[in-house]
């Protein structure tokens, strides 16, 4: 049987196992519902399955013929902790939950080339499919690295996709170098002087300070970072009392960081840090500031980049295929996996571009079907070619 004639005939199975995990969702780490399923149905397959790395992660591993060389692919499995609102049959049955960013879908595809790749063996060498939990939080990834990912089950090279609403549908997207940014989360804690609103003079106004470091924060990217790099210095949330006349010791404010290059990154970091704190002291109060959550800029091997390209092209047309995608300054925890084994390449599977279709993160976004089987044909048709 053809590659094209298995796809064909299994598909409807794999959209209904990924609407069926569509309608039950598990956010990051607490995918215990999907990792059952995602075991079992690699056992059935014939994998070897290991459960465990960061809780609810799965890898199977399928060794065929005699060859050393190993690959991994991987696909996230975590929902979103939002609200469904698509008005599909199969919607999210659990209140407050919904994969809003396609990863029931990246699931359910790697299961459909898991089970063609099983059944037919064409390749030589070590498969190792892996299930990642928790990349909404941005470091389901690190996790798994920190429980052995890759001393257990090494991999010489790596790969990861994601769907993308508004490219059109089956469309590969690639880039070498740096494809998706840096992602920090800081709070900054400032401390001052509580008081009565009518006697200003014997307070230090944190609510006012936190004003100040907003904005000085602001020179970071239009006077720290060159204009060839790009930058993002968000401030989403600003926290500082709940009545008009009280002046508030206290005020929190809390941070999202998007850098493309790691030094950019660590600069834009450090001064940040500086900023608070000088603008604090100005005003006789004090800044602190925590780093909660990080997770690296996203780096795509040139190499492998090429690699995966003939792999896209020898199953689609040019017109199908960008080797150039422009950067994106969201950010993907695969970034972890890429280095610790830099030997390896992201890319994106074009959605559908028609009208209305939504972008993920989205309540009316639901992952398209239709590219099941084109993304499965391709990782299965990229771990045979490297495990030649």
């Amino acid at each position: 049987m053809t590659r094209q004639d298995f796809m064909a005939q299994n598909a409807g199975r794999y959209v209904e196992l990924r609407r069926e995990l569509h309608q039950h969702p598990e956010i990051g780490l607490e995918e215990k519902r999907t990792s059952d399923i995602v075991a079992d149905c690699l056992s059935k397959m014939g994998y070897q399955v290991t459960r465990g790395l960061a809780g609810t992660g799965v890898v199977g591993t399928l060794k065929a013929g005699n060859g050393n060389k190993s690959i991994g692919l991987r696909a996230d499995m975590d929902a979103l902790p939002m609200a469904e609102h698509s008005g599909k049959a199969w919607s999210s049955k659990v209140e407050g939950k919904f994969h809003g960013c396609g990863h029931d879908g990246h699931t359910a595809t790697l299961l459909l080339a898991a089970d063609y790749l099983a059944k037919t063996r064409n390749f030589n060498g070590t498969l190792n499919l892996i299930f990642q939990p928790g990349e909404e939080l941005l470091y389901g990834g690190r996790l798994m690295l920190e429980d052995g990912l890759f001393s257990q089950f090494p991999c010489d090279a790596i790969f990861a996709m994601h769907n993308m609403p508004g490219l059109k549908k089956g469309s590969l997207h690639f880039r070498k170098g740096p494809m998706m940014a840096s992602s920090d989360t800081l709070e900054i804690e400032i401390t001052g002087k509580g008081g009565h609103g009518a006697i200003p003079e014997r307070t230090i106004d944190a609510g006012l300070v936190a004003c100040h470091v907003v904005v000085a924060l602001q020179s970071i990217v239009s006077r720290n970072v060159t204009p060839f790099e790009p930058a993002v210095v968000t401030v989403g949330s600003i926290q500082s009392g709940v009545a008009p006349n009280i002046i508030n010791a206290s005020a929190k404010l809390l941070l999202s960081v998007r850098t493309l290059n790691p030094q950019v990154r660590t600069m834009v970091l450090d001064n940040i840090t500086r900023i608070a704190c000088s603008q604090a002291e100005s005003f006789g109060a004090s800044a602190s500031v925590n780093h909660l959550n990080g997770s690296p800029v996203l780096v795509n091997s040139p190499e492998m980049t090429d690699f995966a390209l003939s792999v896209a092209r020898e199953l689609v047309d040019e017109s199908m295929i960008c080797p150039h995608t422009p950067p994106m300054m969201s950010s993907e925890d695969f970034a972890f996996m890429l280095e610790a084994n830099p030997n390896g390449t992201y890319f994106f599977v074009g959605a559908g571009d028609e009208p209305g279709r939504c972008m993920v993160h989205n309540p009316g976004y639901d992952f398209n079907d239709d590219i099941i089987v084109p993304a499965a044909t391709f990782w299965s048709a990229l771990a045979e070619t490297w495990l030649k």
